[in-house]
């Protein structure tokens, strides 16, 4: 074999062989390698701000004749018991608040066309059933009808205006509880009233 023949064959030879030898060389391993992170989180309750609020035990209430004169026919009962509730903190009550429940009545309607007795006839005396242990919460003065002598001047003018149930004069020292009153409602009417059935309403209203 001449020279050139043979260059050629070492030629073809070693290109056969770096071929071979790169088909051969394994593949490059792949590195697992990790770590895990926790998340955690608190979620506080969200708190609902303190609200003072009135209710009432009742939504009606019956007169019946107890002792009447001969001048004088009187109708007694006893208002359901009225509760103001405060859950509030101090912190949430503006500084130098008080607050109060006041009463009125309408004028008593009758029902087959009677002649209306006035919210004046109708009087009440309150009764603290439960005014906590800071002795800030009070019950109003007694209002007499306009058929009695006034107990205290002015008072003899019933129910006919906004008259006073219940009362702190610091909110802020009473938040956090509930408190309640009662009262003990009269009418009294001439002796002569006309017969039937009547009907008023006591408006209860919560002030601050």
């Amino acid at each position: 074999m001449n020279t050139w023949k043979r260059k050629r064959l070492y030629a073809a030879g070693a290109a056969a062989a770096i071929l071979a030898g790169t088909a051969a060389l394994p593949a490059p391993a792949l590195a697992e390698d990790g770590a895990d992170v926790r998340v955690t989180v608190d979620i506080e309750e969200i708190r609902e701000p303190g609200v003072l609020a009135l209710s009432v035990a009742g939504d009606s209430v019956a007169l019946s004749e107890d002792g009447s004169t001969l001048l004088v026919r009187q109708f007694v009962g006893t208002l359901p018991t009225v509760t103001v509730t405060d859950t509030r903190t101090a912190d949430e009550v503006p500084a130098g608040a008080a607050w109060a429940v006041v009463g009125s009545a309408s004028d008593f309607v009758g029902s087959s066309g009677q002649a209306p007795i006035s919210a004046g006839h109708l009087g009440w005396k309150p009764r603290l059933i439960d005014g906590g242990t800071t002795g800030s919460v009070t019950e109003g003065e007694e209002v007499v009808t306009v058929l009695d002598e006034p107990t205290q001047p002015g008072n003899n003018v019933g129910l006919a205006d906004q008259e006073l149930l219940m009362s702190t004069y610091d909110s802020g020292a009473v938040a956090g509880d509930s408190y309640s009153v009662n009262a003990d409602l009269y009418l009294r009417t001439p002796a002569d009233v006309a017969a039937g059935a009547y009907t008023s309403t006591l408006t209860l209203s919560l002030f601050e």
